[in-house]
């Protein structure tokens, strides 16, 4: 691949990166980071959570998800993240980092009529 091509590339991959990763209608959070991520040149500073499909959730405990199971994350978050985390990013985000990521994902799985009681 010659110059041009690869800076193509990497131009269409960050532009990828940039834009939602999502079908319309399905619900987000944007999830700022405290402790920036850093790939190559980029430093990713926010990560969109959208609402998983069941297959998204497939291998782990919902209890697990709900109780911000570290082990069931690291399986999670790289399914439902816009840019797509790695798991090898998830095992090494900073831990505050990881609880609002898993607080966001838990925000999804509670229905709308719960949402609204007040506590």
């Amino acid at each position: 691949m010659d110059t041009k091509n690869e800076t193509q590339a990497v131009e269409k991959t960050e532009a990828n990166e940039n834009q939602p990763a999502t079908a319309p209608g399905v619900p987000t959070e944007v999830v700022p980071l405290e402790t920036p991520l850093k790939r190559g040149s980029n430093t990713v500073t926010e990560i969109t959570v959208r609402k998983p499909m069941s297959g998204g959730l497939r291998g782990v405990s919902l209890v697990d998800i709900m109780n911000l199971d570290v082990a069931s994350l690291h399986k999670v978050l790289p399914r439902v993240t816009t840019p797509a985390l790695t798991e090898a990013e998830v095992k090494t985000i900073d831990i505050v980092d990881l609880i609002q990521l898993g607080t966001a994902l838990n925000n999804f799985l509670i229905p709308k009529k719960y949402k609204d009681i007040e506590a």
